[in-house]
């Protein structure tokens, strides 16, 4: 499979273009520093990767890079970057909607906090005390969501180098809502408390980045259970997932 990876010297993007390799795919990277992307994979990987060394702000020429690619992974730019970040993402949506030699498939990277909570009609990132900057996330939710394409959106909670367990763990896979257990009882809290109990439990949402980069991998293929879907993943030791959910 020919994969584009947006950001590819990021610590995510680093991870999908190291794994895409070791899996046999035609990796195309797309970055501003290709000796940084030299540097970190080595000279004898870097040689088997295309690079486009440009901005991603340049329709034109993530337009054209997008050319007879199956899937795109955009993992440039982070909520904290505000305008410029959703700059970035339309830009590159919008190239793959009118690049007529690309597959149509899309993943981009949120945030945990654009998940529904359940049994409530709320996301994370409209509750006080969310930092503001993470309406960028729903925002280009809401981009995607306007187009036609094949898309997901990853949203993990923080991204680590590493599992940090000691024992064997495995991945709940939830569709568009938090990936851990929300009582019933949340129903009757106020904003403030539902957001106060999120904060409390963040820890549980915690992911490795290389979990994180193989999953995105592992889901290319067009129509597939993830089409327009936003995706949680948690990690969890012993409880079964639930209908509708996957392990891995």
């Amino acid at each position: 499979m020919k994969i584009m990876v947006f950001g590819a010297t990021g610590n995510t993007g680093r991870r999908v273009l190291a794994q895409g390799l070791q899996s046999g795919h035609e990796m195309t990277a797309f970055v501003r520093n290709p000796r940084k992307l030299r540097d970190q994979l080595g000279e004898h990987a870097a040689g088997q990767v295309r690079v486009i060394a440009a901005e991603m702000t340049d329709p034109a020429t993530v337009g054209a890079a997008l050319a007879q690619q199956d899937a795109a992974i955009l993992a440039a730019g982070h909520a904290g970057q505000g305008e410029e970040f959703v700059r970035i993402v339309d830009t590159v949506i919008s190239q793959c909607e009118s690049q007529p030699r690309f597959s149509g498939r899309v993943w981009i990277m949120g945030g945990a906090g654009l998940l529904d909570i359940p049994h409530t009609a709320l996301i994370g990132n409209d509750l006080p005390g969310f930092p503001p900057e993470f309406q960028t996330h729903n925002r280009n939710f809401e981009r995607l969501r306007r187009s036609a394409l094949d898309w997901s959106v990853m949203c993990p909670g923080t991204m680590t180098e590493s599992r940090e367990h000691p024992e064997p763990v495995r991945l709940r896979v939830t569709t568009d809502i938090l990936p851990v257990p929300v009582p019933e009882a949340i129903r009757a809290y106020s904003e403030a408390e539902i957001a106060g109990h999120l904060f409390s439990r963040l820890h549980e949402l915690n992911v490795a980045y290389d979990d994180v980069a193989s999953w995105m991998l592992d889901h290319l293929e067009l129509g597939g259970p993830f089409k327009r879907k936003r995706v949680g993943l948690a990690y969890q030791r012993t409880a079964p997932a639930l209908r509708g959910d996957g392990e891995a």
